[in-house]
C-alpha cells in the first residue's frame, strides 16, 4: 500500500480553490486499491487539519504525527495547493529535506514559474516569443513614467502583481488615469509589477504531461471571456462564469500547431518542469503566436482545462495519477 498525503489549502487568495482541486483529486484515486490517501488543510499558518480537525505535523523521518503522538509514514505527497506555498517552491522545499517524493515540479523550477516576471525573462533567453513588456520595482517617479509611456505606445495594457496565480492582482488599463492607481493595488500583492501589452488575441491552452516514458503536448484548447471582461479569478472559477471553454481549439494552421506543440515541449524541458504543467498562448488577429505564462500546477475543478484536454488525447487521469505515484515511490526506493 502506497501512504500518500493531499495537501491542500494554503490559505493564499486561492484556498478555495485548492480545496476543489483536492476534491477532485480525491475523487479520481478513491478507487485506487493500492493507494491509501490522507487528506489535510494546510491554513495561513501552515498548519495541517484532518476532516474531523486534527491536527498534524510533518517530521524529518517522512512520518506524519497527530498531536496525540499518532504516526503516519507517508510515502508521498500530492501539494494540490495553487499558490504559496504550493507553486511557489516553498512546500516542494520542505518535502525535499524531509526526502519525500512529491507531484509536481520541483522548487526552482517552481519559483520560476510563479513569478511571472522571472518567467518572461527565461523565455526571452530561450528565445521564444512571449507578450511584449517591463518591469517596475517601485512607485518612483521614474518607473511610473516608463509605465505611462507603455501605456502610450501600446493603447492598452494589463498591470500584473508578479508574484500571484489565477488572475489575482490582474488589472487591464485602457485609460492614463487609472493606471497608477492599478499599479499601486499590484504593488500590495508583490514586490515587483508585471506591464504588459494588452493584446486582441484568443486564448489558448495546452495541457503538457509525462505518461510513461513519454512528454505528451495535447492540441491546444480555447478559453473565451465575455467581451466586455478578461479571464478573471471570477470567470475562471465563480459558479455564474460567463467564460465558455472549448477542449480543442479550432481553426488553428498545422504552422500555429507544429509551433505551439514544438514550444510547449521545448519550455517544458528547458524550465525543467515535472509531471504536469498547462502552458498558455496568445493568437493575435494579426497571427502573431506568444507564450503567456507556464502553471506548474493547473487548476483541477470542473471549470479547469487540464483534465478535459488530457481526457480528449486519450488519457485517463486516474491512470495518469496512479502511475506517476507508484513510479516515483518506485524511484525512491532504489
Amino acid at each position: 500500500m502506497i501512504n500518500t498525503l493531499l495537501i491542500c489549502g494554503g490559505g493564499s487568495s486561492e484556498h478555495e480553490v485548492s480545496l476543489r482541486t483536492a476534491d477532485f483529486i480525491e475523487g479520481q484515486l478513491a478507487e485506487s486499491e493500492d493507494i491509501a490517501l490522507m487528506r489535510v488543510e494546510m491554513d495561513a499558518s501552515g498548519c495541517l487539519t484532518d476532516k474531523e480537525g486534527r491536527v498534524y505535523h510533518i517530521f524529518y523521518d517522512g512520518k506524519i504525527r497527530d498531536e496525540a503522538g499518532n504516526a503516519w509514514d507517508v510515502d508521498y505527497v500530492i501539494p494540490a495547493i495553487h499558490g504559496y506555498p504550493g507553486e511557489t517552491g516553498d512546500l516542494q522545499s520542505q518535502l525535499e529535506m524531509f526526502g519525500i517524493p512529491y507531484f509536481g515540479s520541483a522548487p526552482e523550477a517552481s519559483k520560476i514559474c510563479f513569478n511571472k516576471i522571472k518567467t518572461k525573462m527565461w523565455l526571452s533567453a530561450l528565445g521564444i516569443d512571449n507578450t511584449p513588456y517591463l518591469f517596475l520595482h517601485s512607485l518612483e517617479a521614474e518607473e511610473l513614467s516608463k509605465a505611462h509611456a507603455a501605456l502610450e505606445e501600446w493603447e492598452a495594457v494589463f498591470i500584473k502583481a508578479s508574484n500571484q496565480g489565477s488572475s489575482v492582482g490582474c488589472f487591464k488599463v485602457s485609460h492614463k488615469e487609472d493606471l497608477e492607481d492599478a499599479i499601486a493595488e499590484a504593488f500590495t500583492l508583490s514586490s515587483y509589477v508585471l506591464v504588459e501589452k494588452a493584446l486582441n488575441a484568443r486564448e489558448l491552452e495546452v495541457a503538457v504531461y509525462t505518461y510513461g516514458e513519454e512528454l505528451i503536448a495535447t492540441h491546444p484548447g480555447e478559453v473565451r471571456a465575455p467581451a466586455d471582461t478578461f479571464y478573471t479569478y471570477k470567470e475562471k472559477y465563480a459558479a455564474g462564469s460567463r467564460a465558455e471553454t472549448f477542449i480543442k481549439a479550432e481553426g488553428l494552421s498545422e504552422e500555429q500547431l507544429a509551433w505551439i506543440q514544438e514550444v510547449s515541449i521545448r519550455t517544458f524541458k528547458a524550465l525543467k518542469l515535472k509531471d504536469l504543467s498547462r502552458i498558455d498562448f496568445f493568437l493575435t488577429d494579426e497571427g502573431e503566436l506568444y507564450l503567456n505564462e507556464v502553471n506548474t500546477f493547473p487548476g483541477m475543478t470542473p471549470n479547469s482545462m487540464f483534465p478535459k484536454m488530457m481526457q480528449n488525447h486519450g488519457h485517463d487521469f486516474t491512470e495518469y495519477l496512479t502511475g506517476q505515484i507508484r513510479s516515483a515511490v518506485k524511484q525512491s526506493l532504489k
